[in-house]
């Protein structure tokens, strides 16, 4: 069976999704677990939402099961971000006039925000470093990928996942603190 069917060039087909929905939904559910409080998403929205962002994109190039959750965990990295941004700019008023008000507590930002925020940031310029390292850090922790899954995505082994997944810990840590 080919992994990746196109639909008169336009990427993954619904069939597709159909097949992978249960395993979507799984990868949604463990990467809403931590912050589904701060989303407002349910595991239903983040997987419907990442179906219409890979569709849009048209991404060709996804060869395998790997790579997909590898794309699909990006994705959602993606998708949760932008709500949270979202949220605050809404929080902030967006483009409505601005009053100044003397109380530090309604400007005050959820620290679970600030965290998703710095988090994504810190990858940000770690992709600056190594990009490898940052789909380590996408495909286990937003992808809920084990190392053996991680390995087969990226095309090496086991050992070197563990040994990124360990510096990229220590490299978000120092840029977290």
């Amino acid at each position: 069976m080919t992994f990746m069917q196109e639909d008169a060039g336009q990427g993954p087909t619904p069939d597709l999704f159909a097949e992978l929905y249960p395993e979507l939904r799984q990868l949604a559910h463990s990467r809403l677990r931590k912050s589904e409080p701060i989303t407002l998403l349910d595991t239903t929205s983040l997987v419907h939402e990442a179906y219409l962002r890979v569709v849009r994109a048209g991404k060709q190039d996804l060869t395998d099961r790997s790579h997909f959750r590898a794309y699909v965990a990006h994705v959602m990295r993606s998708i949760v971000v932008d709500l949270v941004r979202q949220r605050r700019a809404q929080r902030r008023g967006g483009d409505q006039e601005r009053v100044t008000l003397d109380t530090g507590e309604l400007d005050s930002n959820r620290p679970e925000e600030d965290q998703i925020i710095r988090v994504n940031d810190a990858l940000d310029e770690l992709a600056t470093v190594d990009e490898r390292l940052v789909k380590v850090v996408e495909m286990r922790y937003f992808g809920g990928m084990s190392e053996l899954e991680i390995a087969e995505g990226l095309g090496v082994n086991e050992r070197t996942v563990r040994r990124d997944w360990e510096k990229a810990r220590i490299l978000l840590a120092s840029a977290l603190k």
